[in-house]
């Protein structure tokens, strides 16, 4: 096929094609627009609680309230609708990086765009492993087969042609064989495919166990808030016997409870978590894989591209016919017949390593080089197991050439040598893999070109010899394993190479193991039970093929554990989408691999891998330490609202909505972005991955958060009480009060950082965004309290040094009881 013969749109046919047809975008699949947003925060309860307290303050006469209380408004739905687009905006970025390329022709020219920038009558080309990016009409197509399985629920491969009604092919369909190029008819909301996708728009995709969770809790929180507040309620109109300030209230407990921080923090973590993935080269597809990584028990790597360098330079040539060795490897140079034919079956024009290396060892040595007499005339797909692939050559005077490269095994099945001669190429050719090699057979066919079979499995092979790659291991490789060890991960190679190659790359890389190799064939022979078994112990698995690699997920996922796995090829796609967290590379990566893939390399170092699960577990623990946080300050401001009322104190109003508003304020930036920021914990990756079934919060955990909480509200009200039976005084007690909460806050904050290291340790964190947030609440603290206007509608009073310090002290003694927990901990 020759690409130079098309010259495609002009850049003003494009724009016109756009404008009348549109992009090749799905408009429905643009979530999250500024009204959905908006929306969204109106029908937030904490919204509609501050809406509710204005309207109570307005009736009652109380403006310098009420409009402190619609500020609260505009002030927290700013803060909801900034935290929101930033965590979406997050997402859409990476939507972008991870959106899949098109070969096009324009100007005469071939070149890679963006999917999304396709427009109707563009040429694309696509090849096999490919996804179609658009409904198109076959122009000129090669051994072209697509799977449509994703349209038609058919597993088997459609043929495609240049004549209807076979010219058609469709968006997000997968090409399996051969290569085409074909003209765009329909694109964006008009494809096949999108139209499909907008029958089922409306169906919730299953949610993560930890959204579960989350949600469940705030769920109870909302509901138990409820229940409070109409008690409260009650129990204040029966004391005042003024239904509008029973009701201003319960609406003040009801926001108390509410922990709308939650929600936000979980989004916000998990969107941001993944942008900054995408700083260490990872492209997280959704953000809510960052919820796994962390998780993540083994990691099931492929050898070629991911342990090795991917460079597949040609080591030796075992010529059948002279029963010579050729050791290129050591600088020896020679040409034959296997090396001629190993030739004939690559591309014409290589893009693989391997092949880059046969044609280079061609021309270096053939007598005359025949590549530009022959012309590819057909091309059986790769294929078998092991695969092979045949191509058929053809010059100006009928001559031909039939040539096959691939699986030692089907070639040799395929062939006519006696039992000791097959014994005897297979000890060669082991002997060969031990070395840590690439071994491939070398075969021709003298098949009549005139009547060729439908299927490589009809050919009659003669063997001609054997040809062998060196992939030196990546450097780093071997400090990557040992942090997967160190962190708790088990690693295990799953590779289609023999089982000699992948226990001597296996050696030379440091991978564990016990000398025990699976094969594919082995795998198939096995029941479920036993693989349950074996395959927690056995770390390298050969000769795999999509069936077996789906095997061993599976049973790594039944055994408990949680299943990373890394591929590039066509047929890692299922076993891709099968594992927890599906890795695919992003140079590469063939587009079906990327497409089921949760996770791409850009660049394809595991190096990142890492990284990433590193940062999955640094998100999780500063989520729990947010969360543990939020319900720790929670609990005095509920307790502080409902205790002197339950226990009629003289003065029962101590925090009104504009005081539980003003902690919000403090609180939400406080728990979204000081943990946000915060580092990895030392001792992180050294610790075993949690499990993912395990609940989100432990009772111990639980339980500490709630002394806290408990611990917090006893230091602020005993020294309330004190100053009301001391000086009888509501707006001094208020301002102790608050004042102790504030200061405990602060406290809390930066003991918080770590339920494991003593806070000395932690202030040495780095947390460029922690001075700022927590000097600014102190200068706010100070403004409510001794500037005149503020203090009047808080109800504050200016606060003695004396007061000030008996408030830190208070403060102090509430939450720095937890270093002694601290320490007790870290000494066990």
């Amino acid at each position: 096929m020759s690409q130079s013969a098309y010259s495609g749109l002009t850049p003003e046919e494009v724009s016109k094609s756009r404008a009348k047809h549109g992009s090749n975008k799905s408009s429905f699949s643009d979530e999250g627009g500024i009204l959905t947003t908006l929306k969204d925060i109106i029908a937030e309860p904490m919204f509609i609680l501050l809406v509710a307290a204005a309207v109570i303050y307005f009736v009652l006469g109380e403006q310098a309230e009420a409009i402190i209380m619609l500020v609260a408004i505009l002030i927290v739905a700013s803060i909801s609708f900034y935290q929101e687009r930033r965590s979406r905006n997050a997402v859409e970025a990476l939507k972008h990086l991870s959106s899949p390329l098109a070969e096009v022709c324009r100007n005469s020219e071939w070149q890679e765009i963006a999917t999304d920038e396709i427009v109707v009558d563009d040429l694309i080309l696509v090849e096999d492993g490919d996804l179609i990016p658009a409904d198109a009409a076959v122009v000129e197509c090669h051994d072209f087969t697509v799977s449509e399985s994703i349209l038609t629920g058919e597993s088997l491969s459609v043929g495609k042609s240049a004549s209807p009604p076979d010219n058609n092919i469709f968006k997000g369909t997968l090409v399996m064989t051969g290569y085409c190029v074909a003209k765009v008819t329909m694109v964006g909301d008009n494809t096949a495919l999108s139209k499909i996708e907008k029958s089922i728009e409306g169906i919730t995709s299953e949610r993560t166990p930890l959204q579960i969770q989350i949600k469940k809790f705030v769920t109870t929180m909302v509901a138990f808030g409820a229940v409070a507040f109409l008690l409260v309620w009650g129990l204040s109109y029966y004391q005042s016997g003024n239904l509008l300030h029973g009701l201003l209230h319960g609406l003040t407990l009801a926001m108390s409870v509410l922990p709308e921080e939650i929600p936000v923090a979980f989004s916000a973590f998990m969107a941001l978590g993944a942008y900054r993935l995408l700083k260490e080269n990872v492209i997280a597809k959704q953000p809510y894989t960052v919820e796994a990584l962390g998780a993540a028990t083994v990691i099931c790597v492929d050898k070629t591209g991911t342990l090795t360098q991917n460079e597949m330079k040609l080591a030796e040539v075992y010529d059948y016919a002279s029963d010579t060795v050729t050791d290129w490897f050591a600088g020896e140079t020679l040409f034959s017949k296997t090396l001629e034919y190993a030739m004939w079956a690559s591309e014409p024009k290589p893009f693989d390593p391997m092949e880059e290396s046969i044609h280079e060892a061609y021309a270096g040595t053939a007598p005359k080089d025949r590549r530009s007499e022959f012309k590819l005339a057909h091309e059986y797909p790769i294929k078998g197991n092991p695969p092979v692939m045949t191509h058929i050559h053809l010059d100006a005077d009928g001559n031909y050439v039939v040539a096959c490269k691939g699986g030692l095994e089907t070639i040799l099945n395929q062939s006519t040598l006696s039992p000791e001669e097959l014994e005897k190429i297979n000890s060669l050719a082991s002997s060969i893999a031990a070395k840590g090699r690439r071994v491939l057979g070398v075969a021709e066919s003298r098949a009549n070109i005139e009547k060729l079979p439908e299927t490589q499995e009809g050919f009659i092979y003669e063997f001609l010899g054997l040809v062998s790659f060196y992939d030196p291991p990546k450097e780093n490789i071997g400090n990557v394993l040992e942090s997967f060890y160190n962190a708790g991960i088990k690693v295990k190679m799953i590779t289609g190479d023999y089982p000699e190659t992948a226990r001597a790359v296996a050696d030379q890389v440091g991978l564990k193991n016990e000398g025990t190799v699976l094969t594919g064939e082995d795998i198939m022979k096995l029941d479920s039970e036993v693989i349950l078994g074996t395959s927690e112990h056995v770390n390298i698995f050969a000769r795999m093929f999509p069936e077996a690699k789906m095997k061993v997920i599976n049973a790594l996922k039944d055994q408990g554990e949680v299943v990373a796995m890394t591929g590039d090829g066509v047929n890692d796609g299922p076993a891709l989408k099968a594992a927890h967290i599906g890795i695919s590379m992003g140079k590469k990566g063939s587009e079906l691999a990327k497409s089921e893939a949760s996770l791409i390399l850009v660049d394809d170092d595991l190096t990142h891998m890492v990284d990433a699960v590193a940062m999955g577990r640094k998100i999780y623990e500063n989520l729990k330490k947010a969360v543990q946080y939020i319900i720790s300050i929670h609990i005095p401001i509920i307790l502080i609202v409902t205790l002197p009322l339950v226990f009629f104190w003289k003065f029962t109003e101590i925090f009104s909505p504009v005081h539980v508003i003003f902690l919000e304020l403090i609180m939400g930036p406080t728990c979204s972005i000081i943990y946000e920021n915060e580092p990895i914990e030392a001792n992180s990756m050294q610790r075993a991955p949690r499990k993912m079934s395990s609940t989100f919060l432990s009772f111990n955990e639980l339980s500490i958060s709630i002394i806290q909480g408990l611990a917090i509200t006893a230091a602020c009200l005993l020294l309330g009480y004190d100053t009301l039976n001391k000086t009888n005084d509501e707006t001094l007690t208020r301002t102790v009060i608050f004042s102790t909460l504030i200061f405990s806050n602060l406290f809390l904050t930066l003991i918080n950082r770590s339920f494991y290291f003593s806070v000395f340790t932690t202030l040495k964190y780095k947390n460029k965004l922690l001075p700022y947030v927590l000097v600014i609440s102190l200068i706010i603290l100070f403004i409510a309290i001794y500037t005149a206007p503020v203090s009047e509608i808080f109800g504050f009073k200016p606060l003695s040094i004396g007061y000030v310090l008996l408030s830190l002290i208070a403060a102090f003694a509430g939450t720095f009881w937890i270093e002694f927990w601290k320490a007790k901990k870290r000494s066990n």
